[in-house]
């Protein structure tokens, strides 16, 4: 099973922008989709972002216009830009692999060692 490697997170006063990477190994990226996720302390993680094989691109409410989803399918990398941050973004920020049924996107590959982001105010 594909595991994914997050980087790219750090400490930033709100208002800051970061971009998270991942890597997806497997070649998966080109047919597949890909999403973000995140979990805020002792919050429930959730999805923020996805993308499709296609690079049709949806987001939860809480970030539209303020994050944007992107993909490299030659270097296997998914990317994450965060602008305009937040406290209420402060998370461990996790990517994966999927598959859409439908409109619902779905995990296909398994859960990486995520990426903390944390928003000062």
């Amino acid at each position: 099973q594909v595991q994914p490697a997050e980087s790219g997170g750090g400490l930033v006063q709100a208002g800051e922008s970061l971009t998270l990477s991942c890597k997806v190994p497997g070649k998966l990226l080109a047919f597949n989709a890909a999403g973000w996720y995140r979990q805020p302390p002792g919050g429930q993680r959730e999805l923020v972002a996805t993308i499709s094989a296609g690079r049709r691109t949806n987001y939860t409410e809480s970030v539209k216009g303020r994050f944007t989803i992107s993909k490299d399918n030659d270097k296997d990398t998914v990317y994450l830009q965060m602008n305009t941050l937040k406290p209420d973004d402060t998370a461990v920020y996790y990517c994966t692999a999927g598959s859409f049924l439908g409109s619902v996107y779905y995990r296909i590959s398994l859960w990486g060692q995520g990426t903390q982001v944390t928003v000062s105010s």
